[in-house]
């Protein structure tokens, strides 16, 4: 378990390394996290590559027995590369390009961008491929945040075309007959007459966007590959990390293919950043975490963890005292294994002068340096029940060409589909069931209960896979909009909904349409939900129910006739389809049937109140955390304000060897 802080002693005047290393020490580290934006210091001109700096760095560090992980140094590109090749530098959609002097302003289809990021690397890496201290390496940094997975640029617009040529091998007529180009005269002559999907009049063909968002998704896992490659390829059994930013869903890239690529997935925490009012809730922020230990369906780090206010230009929240380190204890609960807090000391310039660390600009020990002491302090003492593996019984399963689609066709005023699965996770938060969000392509071994909302391409391999998992004794929860589309982004003429599992759910979609505020429609129960009743919106599916059985129907007066959820016996399985969406008492009774049927046992808390188990036998822990401003109580126990503590044993109220993680220092 590494334990340690973001140093970035470039920003600092040198006398202050041995001071700085000293506190790292003091705090209880056992690790730093180094050189991630050092490019320049490193290769201050062309070809002129001057590692001292760091060897100094590491040397110092090694020392006092800190390990080291070292970025390479992509994220920002130096002032003479820019310069010299203007090219490197990406678009915005108007065809202008990005300005040097900010970060992540380079193009990923840029072949100098490559040359130079190889030349660096490779440098890098023979340089320091027989040091010990280095524990991993972490390639570039947040790849494809800051809307940096987006370029507009002409290398990227050959780039996607020669992408497209080889997809239909060259046959022109093959991307018309899949894109439907006859529609509005679009049809193409010749791969160079197939545009970017930038700014037009209405809007671009949903096929050919569906093929840019996929585009751009290779562009960043193909550079992201490129540098895990090259530096195994120098250092065999090198540990690759990368520090993937919030709101993963919401990107042009894929996570879940770029984490292929690495070792360990790892994670930016910020449950608050600058210009929001207060910190997301406890629910999202554990939604962000169990996302990150789904990409890999492994243990992750986190590799910026918060503890001061943040913001780059608006002066963020600043958490409570005891509440960052509450958000740390939150994370090592649901699967962070080591641990890093941004940053050691805040910036005095540049563009992250309100980040604040550990230290402030004044240079003083205060509550956070105590609060960070005590953090490492206490997590030691569960270090091998916080290593174990997390295994989830249930998943709330996603697919990037679904989410893509509904970025390119939205549907819904009221359809948010990260929100949507968040519904989802917090019903299982709140019951203290974990749960992993998990990448379509994963494997479904091991899982007894899976969500899939809108996931609307519907795809055969994905689908059979599914259907093997239901009929082995598995529970499917479908949503509306599962299974519209085909690969292609298109409808399919001909076919009922959902696309090719309307029999085995035994369903069909007769009609849908989207509601908006205000529109809301009464839900009656039927069946094993007899005398329940409701309302739904959102998003509703008529549904022609063949040999499911109804579990609630429309109550309104023109779709009586059609039922809005059902449930089918598929072997030794269960198939649920929920029609609409649905509000959150009807929702809660839907999934306790469901995971009742799979014995699953859920544990509410009180609110506010989130309860992790962790390891096996008798190593087994609970983490019980509050996260309310205010004293909570947990089986008979009163806890503080944002008070965490660890009991002994995996049944409720156990007491013996309970130790407390305050908030506090």
């Amino acid at each position: 378990m590494f334990l340690g802080v973001d140093y970035y002693p470039e920003q600092w005047d040198p006398s202050l390394l041995e001071e700085d290393l000293d506190n790292i020490c003091e705090l209880g580290c056992n690790a730093i996290r180094i050189a991630e934006f050092g490019w320049h210091l490193m290769e201050k001109t062309e070809g002129q590559f001057d590692f001292s700096f760091f060897d100094h760095v590491i040397e110092r560090a090694k020392a006092r027995g800190l390990s080291i992980v070292m970025g390479t140094p992509t994220a920002a590109i130096p002032a003479w590369l820019a310069k010299k090749h203007p090219d490197i530098l990406s678009a915005f959609e108007d065809g202008s390009k990005r300005s040097f002097g900010g970060r992540h302003v380079y193009c990923f289809n840029s072949p100098e961008m490559y040359r130079y990021s190889e030349r660096i690397i490779r440098a890098m890496a023979e340089h320091y491929k027989d040091e010990k201290a280095i524990a991993a390496w972490q390639v570039d940094n947040e790849l494809g945040h800051e809307d940096s997975d987006i370029c507009w640029c002409p290398r990227c617009r050959d780039a996607f075309r020669a992408c497209l040529r080889k997809k239909f091998r060259g046959d022109i007529q093959a991307i018309n007959a899949a894109y439907g180009t006859a529609f509005w005269s679009q049809e193409y002559n010749d791969f160079d007459e197939i545009p970017l999907p930038a700014r037009t009049i209405t809007t671009h063909n949903p096929a050919l966007r569906l093929d840019w968002e996929r585009f751009r998704s290779e562009s960043v896992v193909k550079f992201a590959a490129f540098q895990a490659d090259l530096l195994r390829e120098i250092i065999p059994g090198a540990t690759v990390i990368h520090d993937f930013p919030g709101g993963g869903l919401g990107k042009h890239v894929d996570y879940a293919a770029v984490s292929r690529h690495l070792d360990i997935a790892a994670y930016n925490n910020y449950p608050v950043w600058g210009g929001q009012r207060e910190p997301l809730a406890p629910h999202e922020i554990a939604f962000g975490l169990d996302y990150i230990r789904g990409l890999k369906r492994k243990n992750f780090w986190i590799t910026e963890a918060i503890m001061g206010a943040q913001g780059h230009d608006v002066t963020g929240f600043s958490p409570r005292p005891g509440q960052a380190k509450m958000w740390a204890w939150q994370s090592m609960a649901r699967g962070c294994e080591s641990l890093f807090f941004f940053r050691y000391r805040g910036a005095t310039k540049g563009a992250e002068q309100f980040c604040y660390g550990i230290l402030d600009a004044d240079n003083r020990k205060r509550r956070k340096f105590r609060e960070v002491q005590s953090l490492f302090r206490e997590v030691r003492d569960w270090a091998a029940q916080l290593a174990a593996p997390i295994p989830a019984e249930a998943a709330i399963v996603y697919d990037y060409d679904s989410l893509a689609a509904f970025r390119i066709q939205r549907q819904s005023v009221l359809l948010d589909c990260e929100a949507e699965m968040k519904k989802y996770h917090k019903f299982f938060y709140d019951r203290s069931v974990l749960v992993d969000v998990i990448p379509a392509d994963s494997d479904l071994t091991g899982y007894k209960l899976l969500i899939l909302p809108q996931m609307i391409v519907a795809k055969p391999a994905f689908q059979e896979k599914l259907r093997a998992f239901v009929e082995s004794g598995g529970t499917a929860v479908l949503t509306y909009r599962d299974f519209v589309k085909d690969s292609d982004n298109n409808l399919v003429l001909g076919r009922q909904l959902p696309l090719g599992f309307d029999a085995f759910a035994g369903v069909a979609v007769a009609e849908t349409e989207s509601l908006q505020e205000g529109q809301e429609f009464p839900l009656v129960g039927e069946g094993a939900c007899a005398g329940l009743r409701g309302r739904g919106g959102i998003f509703r599916d008529m549904l022609e129910a063949a040999d499911a059985e109804v579990l609630l129907r429309y109550g309104d007066a023109f779709y009586q006739e059609f039922a809005a959820a059902t449930r089918k016996r598929q072997k030794e399985g269960w198939v649920y389809y929920l029609g609409c969406g649905l509000e959150e008492p009807l929702l809660e009774r839907l999934l306790e049937q469901a995971a009742a049927g799979q014995r699953i046992p859920l544990e509410p808390s009180a609110p506010g109140v989130e309860v992790v188990r962790r390891g096996s036998g008798e190593d087994a822990i609970r983490v019980v955390i509050n996260h309310n401003p205010h004293e909570a109580s947990y089986a008979g126990e009163t806890l503080a304000p944002f008070q965490c503590r660890v009991c002994r044993g995996a049944e409720q109220g156990a007491r013996a060897g309970n130790r407390d993680a305050h908030g506090g220092a």
